[in-house]
């Protein structure tokens, strides 16, 4: 009896697949579609960060915002923050850039890092300082991703006394102090 219960385990452990398949498959399509595209700095940076990535983030409604290779070059960015940059850089929604309204402030997957949207005269989209030069990058999956000109600067927004105050900053990782 105990070496049919062993063999039916055995048969039961290695039918089983992993919890969250789909939202693995659209990551992994997402980041084809960014080597594709010569987005290779920043799919290296998420593949360092994508097994800390947490599960509701990897799901359908985030969009990123790449900035091209020599930006990420020149981003001071140190090992212990790629986590935080790449999390900076991503919109826990999908980012449809025709129905956004010009000043509309999206958050963006670390709370305290609000994203500005800004739509020039002449039909440019602008989130933060970074102008949206590659629109719809990723294409193979329902995750979306745009390149962006520079890396994002960001207004921190902090909680103090119940009221939202706004403190100008700049992004550290541009190498520039809080």
């Amino acid at each position: 009896m105990a070496f049919w219960l062993f063999i039916f385990l055995l048969f039961a452990v290695g039918d089983s697949k992993p919890t969250n398949p789909i939202n693995q498959t659209n990551l992994q399509a997402a980041m084809a579609d960014m080597r594709t595209r010569s987005y290779h700095g920043f799919f290296i940076l998420l593949k360092f960060v994508n097994n800390s990535i947490p599960d509701s983030l990897q799901n359908s409604g985030i969009t990123f915002l790449m900035p091209n290779d020599h930006e990420i070059s020149e981003a001071a960015v140190t090992p212990d923050q790629i986590h935080e940059f790449i999390l900076s850089h991503s919109i826990p929604t999908v980012l449809d850039l025709l129905r956004f309204p010009n000043g509309t402030l999206a958050p963006s997957n670390i709370p305290s890092k609000i994203i500005t949207v800004t739509k020039s005269k002449r039909s440019s989209l602008f989130l933060n300082n970074a102008k949206i030069v590659t629109p719809n990058v990723c294409v193979s999956s329902t995750i979306r991703c745009h390149g962006i000109s520079t890396t994002m600067t960001f207004n921190d927004l902090h909680a103090h006394a119940g009221h939202l105050t706004h403190q100008s900053s700049c992004s550290r990782f541009h190498g520039l102090p809080k």
